[in-house]
């Protein structure tokens, strides 16, 4: 064992064998090896609450029959417990939304790139405001589509144009494209 000169006020040196301070060190080491179990023990619970609840994951994906949204419909769904709005766009919605000069819009995106190649009839949104969180109007007849033909949100006046472009209004954003494939010409998957 190695030996350790200690000097008092006095100025009297004395030699003390060192299993004391390896000791002391050994008590330290095992403090905080102690200490660090028992911060994970309450943090891992801590951010786990954190993860998606089982009812949202088992909503991760969903299969929608959109067989019978004809041309100018559309329809609402849930998806995550948010909604989500399915349109079928008409040829005519779809020269509008192509003739708008992109470059004017507060957030610039063209019909093509929030629809699938092949399939850009089919708009899929999520049915969320992007200002408050507000669901807008326009996926049903006769609800109030705003002054582009798209979608209105009646709660601070945000309109969108026939591709959830927004256009006039408060919301910062365009309405948001959600994950989704075609499984077959008559059934999306979102998610």
């Amino acid at each position: 064992m190695a030996n350790v000169e200690v000097v008092d006020q006095a100025g009297v040196t004395e030699k003390v064998e060192g299993v004391g301070v390896r000791r002391r060190d050994w008590l330290n080491i095992a403090a905080v090896s102690v200490a660090g179990v028992g911060g994970l023990t309450v943090l891992i619970p801590l951010i786990n609450q954190m993860n998606p609840s089982a009812d949202v994951l088992a909503l991760a994906s969903i299969e929608v029959d959109i067989s019978k949204i004809t041309p100018g419909m559309g329809i609402k769904t849930s998806w995550r417990k948010q909604p989500v709005f399915i349109r079928n766009l008409t040829p005519k919605e779809i020269a509008e939304a192509n003739a708008v000069d992109v470059s004017s819009l507060r957030d610039p995106a063209t019909l093509a790139e929030r629809t699938k190649p092949g399939k850009e009839n089919w708009l899929i949104t999520l049915a969320v405001c992007t200002h408050l969180g507000c669901v807008p109007l326009g996926v049903t007849e006769g609800e109030n589509r705003g002054s582009y033909g798209g979608y209105f949100c009646p709660c601070h006046g945000s309109s969108y144009d026939t591709a959830a472009r927004i256009r006039s209004g408060p919301a910062p954003l365009n309405l948001n494209v959600p994950e989704y494939k075609f499984n077959s010409d008559t059934v999306v998957q979102i998610g």
